[in-house]
């Protein structure tokens, strides 16, 4: 499906990996091919895809860009950004092929069965994309952070915590590599085949692309029920049973863990309750421990109600940005990461999901993902963590480092 489907300028993947989940409806979906798209920037976005809905009054495929926080809280951005994606992007697939129960679904605008019978054949019979990820001469990793710079950054930011301007910033570090020639689908591929996420997803817009790995969802809203899922907590994996219990209850034990999980879980409690129904919002599950392909995580999940006659977009404007990616209090510490960070995030922290005809939705958090330009031929990723008062910048460097590491051995192997 991914192969088949990299071959349209727009197309967007959205794998599960088979997680087992109750609020999961897809194996994996694609979406290529578009018959009509929406590119605006901040400002009136959220007004225009309500209206693009409205127009097409079909599924939607696209993404919400971290920049939206320019119209949603008044901010401004300056920063250098070397990918490209709009701060909102969606778009009409005139195909559609959904992986459900052993089943395959193929749809699209005033599709024929013969049509569905074509397209399945087309995707089966397509080789096996055998390029290397690289295809050019390796180039250094970069960065406009360095030790220095970071380190005074996130003491400045303690300062911040301090003086009682934030409880906790989620503080993000750009790496980028230039002059590098990738193929973004075998980029994937192995990005998913070493980390394997249930919100993962490949994404192309012409020329910019982005491979994403992320395990957590955004928001989702189906009929009027919303919920949103925040990751707060993290712990390793170990191959010993009797040990890997262990770090899971300690996971769950942990004071600072559950103290910052407890903090997103009331930025989100608050985000929803700007467009649900009096009293309809509460945390249907506090401090689970779910595993995943290298760590465990804590997650949280908050749920409302919705009156019908709200437009969904309503929802999308009042989470957006996510918390897990900002902090608390919500627009004092967008303000700090603008004022700290040293490049635009871009789609990263961003989300990247669908839209269903009746404007249920289900969008992921764009985190541990790799983009790039094939234009100018550049690669980014970001790597980051929440800076707390009691957060050593040493440590959090050093963190920064190891994630960083990672991702650079994704794309060299």
């Amino acid at each position: 499906m991914l192969d088949w489907g990299n071959q349209f300028n727009i197309c967007c993947f959205l794998d599960n990996n088979n997680y087992d989940s109750p609020w999961h409806q897809y194996e994996a979906i694609l979406a290529a091919d578009a018959l009509h798209t929406l590119e605006v920037n901040a400002g009136n976005a959220f007004p225009a895809l309500q209206q693009f809905h409205q127009t097409h009054a079909g599924w939607l495929f696209g993404h919400l860009a971290y920049d939206l926080k320019n119209e949603t809280a008044g901010l401004h951005s300056h920063h250098y950004d070397g990918i490209g994606f709009p701060d909102m992007h969606f778009f009409v697939p005139r195909i559609i092929i959904q992986l459900q129960k052993d089943q395959v679904h193929i749809g699209g605008e005033a599709f024929t069965r013969e049509d569905a019978q074509e397209i399945l054949t087309a995707v089966l019979r397509t080789p096996p994309d055998t390029t290397p990820v690289v295809t050019s001469p390796v180039q250094p990793l970069q960065s406009r952070l360095d030790h220095q710079r970071y380190i005074a950054a996130v003491k400045s930011l303690q300062q911040h915590i301090l003086q009682g301007d934030c409880y906790e910033v989620n503080f993000c570090r750009e790496n980028f590599m230039e002059n590098i020639s990738i193929h973004p689908p075998a980029l994937f591929t192995r990005l998913n085949g070493l980390s394997p996420s249930p919100f993962a997803a490949y994404y192309r817009l012409h020329h910019r692309y982005l491979a994403c790995s992320s395990p957590e969802r955004f928001v989702q809203k189906k009929g009027n029920t919303v919920i949103s899922q925040p990751i707060k907590g993290t712990s390793r994996k170990d191959a010993d049973p009797v040990t890997d219990r262990q770090l899971q209850q300690d996971l769950l034990n942990s004071a600072k863990e559950r103290a910052e999980n407890v903090m997103v879980v009331d930025l989100v409690r608050n985000d929803l309750s700007h467009t649900a129904l009096q009293g309809t919002v509460e945390v249907t599950e506090l401090f689970g421990i779910y595993s995943f392909a290298h760590v465990h995580h804590m997650i949280s999940t908050v749920s409302a109600q919705l009156s019908s006659e709200t437009p969904f977009t309503e929802v999308l404007r009042n989470a957006f940005p996510m918390g897990s990616m900002t902090g608390a209090p919500k627009l004092r510490v967008m303000q700090l990461i603008e004022q700290y960070e040293q490049t635009r995030r871009g789609l990263y922290s961003g989300a990247v999901g669908y839209i269903t005809p009746a404007g249920d939705f289900d969008f992921n958090v764009v985190i541990r993902s790799i983009l790039y330009n094939a234009d100018n031929r550049y690669l980014s990723f970001q790597t980051g963590s929440a800076i707390t008062f009691y957060s050593d910048p040493e440590k959090e460097w050093e963190e920064c480092l190891l994630k960083a590491a990672a991702m650079e051995k994704t794309v060299i192997g």
